[in-house]
Parts: C-alpha cells; structure tokens; sequence
C-alpha cells in the first residue's frame, strides 16, 4: 500500500478545520496545529446563507450544524427607527430558498468540525504557535514546518501546508510579508442571549455610523451584533453601558435585545480585513485559505462560508487530484484560480455594501439612499445577493 500522503494545517479554526475534513476525506493524513492550549472558537454567532450550506454538506456535518442552529429568511433592511428601506417579499418561492440563513453559534459550527476531524483521523494539537516554515517546491523538496510547544520546538516535513492562521497569519507573512491586515475603522459589539419572542428572521439596520442584526441562532437563543465606526484599539470603562447608549434612540425592537443583553454575554472586537487578499493563494507548498488568504468585511455575510468553500476546495482540487497522481503545482494553480477570483469578488463587494450601508455619513445621504431604497424593487436587488450564495462545490 502506498504511503499516504501528508499535510500539516496551521491554525485550528473554521478553515482549518474544514481543511483537514476535506484533506482526509481525500485520503490525506492531516495534522492541525493550534495556538491556543484547546480547540474552540472565540465568537458569538453567524448566518449562512446557501454556498454555506452546500460547504458543510460536502464536508459530511451539514445535519449536525442544521441540528445546532436554526433556518430563517433574510427579512432585508431597516432605518433606526425600524421602517423598512428594503423588504425580501415573502411570497417568492426562488427567492426563499436563496434567501434562508442558518444561524447557528460558532462554538456550535467548530464543534461539529472538530468532531468530524477526529473521526476521520486527523491528529488535532493543541498549544502549537507556529515559528518558522520552509515552503518546499512542488515536485522537489517537501515543506517544513517548525512550531513551539511546552515540551519545546519541534519541526515536521509535509507534502503540503494549509495557511489557516486568521487575518494576522504568522505563515502569511512569511511568504508575502508586504502583505498586511488594515483597520477597517469599525468594532464590533456582539452577543447571543436568550429569547423565545423574537421572530428569527435576519434583520439589518442601518444608521449613520453604525450597523445592527438580529437573527436567531436556536429555537431559544437569539444572536445580535452592532458595528459603528470607531479608533482601534479604544475600550469603554461599561461596555455593556456604552452599548445600550449608543442605542438609546433606535426602534424599540433593537433597545429591547440590547436591555435584555448582561455584560458577561457581551464582546466587542475590532473588525480587522486584508484589502485586495493575498497576490496569490499558493506558494511553494502552501496554500493559504479563510481569513488568512481573503479576511472580508463582514457586511456580506460571506466570512465563514468562504471559509468552508476554501476547505472543500483543498481537499477536492488539491487533495484528491494528487491522490490520484496529479501534479501537485497544477492543483495549486487550479486552487487558486478557482478561490481568488471569487473572494476578491465577495471582498469587493462587502466594501460597496458597508460605503453605501452604515458607513455612509448623516444628513442628507442618509435621506437619499432611503428613499431610493425604499423605491428600488426588492426582487431584483436580492436576486444578486442569491448569485452569490449559489456556490456549486467542484
């Protein structure tokens, strides 16, 4: 029997993960490499839409996370004062299937990866910072991967690497170190909490400088966010006070999630994105995928589906291929020409939706682009976001 062939993943969240589902199910032995002394996911929640949906039915755990989450229409967007700017009609059968968001809670989501991947065999460590990489040469010398651990450093070979270390990837930026994350200008308030009231539909409301949505996550839990414009690195002495001030004066909907929120269910992080992504997803051995090749802003919903699209593409395109004899820089090349065009595309695209969404400024903007929303046929409009999320797996 032929020896199997080796990949070792750095980073052991979402893309990483869904990266060693994928390189096993192609026959790969694949090691994931973690920082963190556990595997988990720091987070609240997140929605996807069908391309989502269609990544974690090829990666075989789309019943577990539909099991975790909760099926919802996108309803469209909001004014502050909750009067609708855009309204998905309900009565539109191709739309509805387009349109349908899985919330579900990202411990939830990596859960249902992580077992996955023990199940099919990949060896998960933990309290493994990745230190120093050799990338190898297609069809020549293999990688090496150096990382450190309390028992001290250590340095394996592999045929191939999977860069899947988030938006400040240490592999990244050893291979294209001009290549860094910018501060969007945007943090994020986030939280889940309970709610049996709420009618679960993904709502968006945009404000001068700032974002709201709502969704629900579980039949009991509902998942909230509030991005505004905002220093990086600035913190509040009472987040969950700031919060609830901030919005004091939107729809009474909004107050009432942001009231019912307790300070230990509340986060905020700053909204970091990688313009333009990567010159190229692959370099000698490595191939780079999730945040760490395409970080996005998040106004389009796409982070973690992409994610999920990156992880069955490395073991579909890259994996299996060269499992069956294929030439291993002609697939990095197919990865890459089939991966970077699309997330430019959906990186592009989350810029346009924040400028002309919540970034847009006060006054008299704000006026213009509500009322030609409010007049802009909604069929049409959601039929482009539909494309997008009509994403087939190779």
């Amino acid at each position: 029997m032929a020896e199997r062939l080796t990949a070792i993943v750095a980073g052991g969240g979402i893309a990483g993960l869904a990266s060693a589902v994928a390189l096993t199910q192609a026959g790969w032995q694949a090691t994931v490499l973690e920082r963190a002394m556990a595997f988990g996911e720091v987070g609240a929640g997140l929605g996807f839409t069908s391309n989502g949906m269609a990544a974690l039915a090829a990666l075989g755990v789309e019943e577990a996370v539909r099991a975790a989450g909760h099926l919802a229409p996108h309803a469209g967007y909001q004014d502050p004062h909750g009067r609708w700017l855009l309204r998905i009609p309900e009565d539109r059968d191709n739309l509805g299937a387009a349109m349908t968001i899985c919330g579900v809670h990202r411990q939830r989501l990596h859960s249902a990866l992580r077992q996955a991947a023990e199940a099919a065999g990949a060896e998960l460590v933990t309290g493994a910072e990745v230190s120093g990489l050799r990338p190898g040469i297609p069809g020549g010398q293999p990688a090496m991967v150096t990382w450190r651990s309390s028992t001290g450093e250590q340095t394996r070979q592999a045929a191939l690497v999977v860069a899947a270390d988030g938006v400040h990837s240490t592999v990244r930026a050893q291979l294209f170190p001009g290549v860094r994350p910018s501060y969007s200008g945007s943090t994020s308030w986030r939280a889940v909490i309970p709610d049996a009231v709420f009618d679960g539909r993904l709502v968006e409301v945009w404000g001068p400088g700032t974002e709201f949505g709502a969704m629900r996550v579980s039949e009991s839990e509902i998942y909230w966010y509030g991005e505004f414009r905002h220093a990086d690195g600035a913190s509040f002495a009472d987040e969950l006070a700031a919060a609830r001030s901030h919005f004091a004066g939107w729809s009474p909907w909004i107050r009432a999630i942001v009231a019912a929120t307790s300070a230990s269910q509340l986060m905020r992080d700053d909204v970091w994105h990688l313009p333009g992504g990567c010159p190229s997803y692959a370099s000698g051995r490595v191939v780079i995928v999730g945040d760490a090749a395409h970080a996005m802003l998040p106004t389009m919903g796409q982070g973690a589906a992409s994610a999920l699209e990156d992880g069955v593409c490395v073991g579909r395109l890259i994996a299996a291929p060269v499992t069956a004899g294929g030439d291993l820089a002609a697939a990095l090349a197919a990865f890459d020409g089939a991966r970077r065009p699309r997330c430019r595309q959906l990186a592009r695209q989350a810029i346009l939706v924040a400028r002309l969404g919540f970034e847009l400024g006060p006054g008299w903007r704000q006026a213009a682009r509500n009322s030609l929303m409010r007049v802009l046929p909604a069929a049409p409009a959601f039929r482009a976001g539909a494309r997008i999320a009509g994403w087939t797996p190779p």
